[in-house]
């Protein structure tokens, strides 16, 4: 039982902190700096909206006023079946923005799919209509690929809490997660792309099979296999904000875990030696979905073994999570910084449980 104490903490131990450190190594050892230059390729916006007439006529207004050659950009939306006011909208719209109306909705894959097919730009930037961007982002993107080596780009996604303490703990995780994205670009190439922004050579680009959750790692994954590198600008900024919403946050997040699982299935080569990144696809991304087994294991382990360190740290377990609990129940308490971590950290990880469960019985959601 204290070998499997030892070896479930290490383990997650270096999916949260290791891997980090690992790569600051790399970085300090041989950095891989990006050869970035003023350079404006024809670009195309890619847009896939289900349901967005909310969102449609500010997000368009904001492409618009972007800092980025006129003649030089358009903007691809597929309306994925909508059933409110999105596809009158679209129609509405003058040049550069070009409307596809799909009649029926098919998902997020098919609609991006059916976006590219119409794109004319030799660089193809994705966005979600919900998110406004700095209007230099799709410049900051586009400097980018002066490097050659370069095949794909992510953006930022800065989320806006307005104070709310509640989300203090996600706002720490988001911080981590920016940190091994740098790390991550700077000694070689990102695993994942932020959703709400990144961008791909257009002659790089696989077609995203029907119902794939993830296009953020499906399609820079296969840019990778293909040779280039996918890096992380964090000058490419997209704005967004927390959800509110009790729950809304655990079902955005349930949604990508298991998007993750469904990956595997998809495109098996994932875990193959085709995968040129496949060492930084385990610590990233795998190693985190086994983290709620990791965690039970610890408790019941340190629980067994006892004696007073095991003791000690058995209680200090159960203590982290009637503190998440806590958080939970109480939301006001999530104030006290220890409380709203401890809150997140469980939260997440019994996202992953559910993702397992969902990938497991076979549902399948396309749009959150």
């Amino acid at each position: 039982m204290k070998f499997i104490f030892w070896i479930c903490l290490a383990l997650t131990g270096y999916a949260y902190f290791g891997y980090a450190v690992l790569l600051s190594i790399c970085v300090y050892l041989r950095k891989q700096s990006i050869r970035k230059a003023d350079y404006t390729p024809g670009v195309s916006i890619i847009m896939a909206a289900r349901n967005e007439e909310v969102n449609l006529p500010s997000k368009l207004e904001n492409l618009r006023m972007l800092n980025y050659p006129k003649e030089q950009f358009e903007i691809v939306v597929a309306s994925d079946g909508s059933t409110d006011r999105t596809a009158e909208i679209l129609l509405e719209q003058s040049p550069p923005v070009v409307a596809i109306l799909l009649e029926e909705s098919g998902g997020k894959a098919r609609a991006l799919n059916a976006a590219v097919s119409r794109a004319r730009g030799e660089i193809l930037v994705f966005l979600d209509a919900r998110q406004s961007l700095e209007l230099n982002a799709i410049s900051e993107l586009a400097c980018c690929f002066a490097d050659p080596t370069v095949g794909a780009v992510s953006g930022e996604l800065l989320l806006e809490n307005s104070g709310v303490h509640s989300h203090e703990g996600l706002g720490i995780y988001w911080k981590i997660e920016k940190m091994v994205r740098k790390l991550e670009s700077a000694s070689g190439s990102v695993v994942g792309v932020t959703g709400a922004i990144y961008a791909i050579r257009r002659e790089l680009y696989v077609a995203i099979p029907p119902g794939a959750i993830l296009d953020d790692v499906f399609v820079p994954m296969n840019v990778a296999r293909q040779g280039k590198r996918v890096v992380f600008e964090p000058a490419a900024i997209a704005r967004d904000r927390f959800f509110n919403e009790k729950g809304k946050e655990f079902s955005r997040k349930v949604r990508t875990l298991t998007g993750n699982y469904q990956l595997l299935q998809l495109a098996p080569w994932l875990l193959s030696p085709s995968n040129p990144l496949l060492f930084r696809f385990v610590s990233h991304k795998l190693l985190r979905l086994l983290i709620p087994i990791f965690l039970p294991l610890m408790l019941v382990a340190s629980g067994v073994v006892g004696g007073p360190f095991y003791g000690a740290i058995f209680w200090l377990q159960v203590l982290f999570y009637v503190a998440a609990a806590c958080g939970s129940l109480i939301p006001s308490a999530k104030r006290f910084k220890p409380v709203g971590i401890a809150s997140t950290f469980v939260m997440l990880n019994a996202a992953a449980a559910l993702a397992f469960f969902n990938f497991a019985a076979g549902r399948k959601k396309v749009w959150l």
